[in-house]
Parts: C-alpha cells; sequence; structure tokens
C-alpha cells in the first residue's frame, strides 16, 4: 500500500456543492485491476479504504490535504483487520493523525 499527499489547492476544484463540505481533506482509493480481477471486490477494498480514512482523519486541524492511497497486487488476499490496521500505520507514519 502506498500513501501520497499533498496540500490542498482550492483553484483546482471546481466551484459547486463540494465546496462547503465540513471537512477540506480529500481522499482517493486506487485499486487497480492487477489487485483483483473482479470489480466487485475492488469496490470493496476501496470503500473499506475510504471509510478508515475517513474515520481516522475526522476532526484533525492543520492544513488541508489531498490524499491517494494506492493498492498494490496481492493487497486483495489480506484480511480486512490486515489492511486497515497498514492504512492506519501509513497514517501514523505520515504524521496526519491526531
Amino acid at each position: 500500500m502506498v500513501l501520497r499527499w499533498m496540500a490542498a489547492q482550492s483553484r483546482l476544484i471546481p466551484p459547486g456543492p463540494d465546496q462547503d463540505l465540513p471537512s477540506p481533506w480529500r481522499c482517493g482509493v486506487v485499486v487497480s485491476t492487477k489487485v483483483h480481477k473482479r470489480s466487485v471486490q475492488r469496490n470493496r477494498l476501496r470503500r473499506q479504504l475510504h471509510q478508515a480514512v475517513l474515520q481516522q482523519l475526522h476532526g484533525c486541524s492543520g492544513p488541508p490535504l489531498w490524499l491517494l492511497i494506492s493498492l498494490k497486487p496481492g493487497s486483495a488476499t489480506w484480511e480486512s483487520p490486515r489492511l486497515l490496521g497498514e492504512c492506519c500505520d501509513l497514517l501514523d507514519k505520515a504524521g496526519l493523525t491526531p
């Protein structure tokens, strides 16, 4: 699993209803077909990781960031607690959790 982040750039977000979200943080999760061939499984992994990140970062203060999490091939065989644990560890190592 790979975590990338950068400072948010509000000039790149088109105006619209998303501008008034409660959190300035954005998170994207990338799960390629190399991780799992079936889209149902890829979407399940994506939803699990996105939810875990939102729970970890809820109420975080600091400058707004954009996060990108990419899963590596073979991640689909991991049990859910291991996958979510690695995600939390990455956020901790990056200093993004409170």
